[in-house]
């Protein structure tokens, strides 16, 4: 290399990790340019089989994961989601958890009960 870029170059060892972010972002904004690599996803071994984009998902299952502390909370959300269930069947849903809520469902829908039910303090998950 150049001398003056040996230069540069022990200079920038001098720097702490957060002033050479500052000085890549400042070099971007000065060159218009970004400091990423380039990705090539045609060369890279295994690419030909993922090519086609992944499918966004359309339907969830609200799994209730545990009921939390304030079982009476959980018992309540439950029955909201599950008017079906009477207060004895709720109560023995939530302690047997884990249980799936609701099953194939829209991502509003299931985003909602998973809502309702962590208010009430229990632990969700979205599957």
């Amino acid at each position: 290399m150049a001398a003056n870029i040996d230069n540069i170059v022990a200079e920038i060892e001098k720097l702490s990790l957060m002033e050479v972010s500052e000085l890549v972002k400042a070099l971007e904004d000065k060159f218009g340019v970004t400091a990423a690599a380039p990705v090539m996803m045609g060369a890279m071994p295994g690419a030909a089989g993922a090519a086609a984009p992944a499918e966004e998902k359309t339907e969830f299952t609200v799994v209730l994961k545990d009921g939390g502390s304030n079982k009476i909370a959980a018992i309540k959300a439950v029955r909201q989601l599950k008017p079906d269930l009477g207060l004895g069947d709720a109560k023995k849903f939530v302690e047997e958890a884990p249980k799936n809520v609701l099953e194939d469902v829209k991502k509003e829908e299931a985003e909602a009960a998973k809502k309702t039910l962590e208010d009430a303090g229990c632990v969700v998950e979205l599957k």
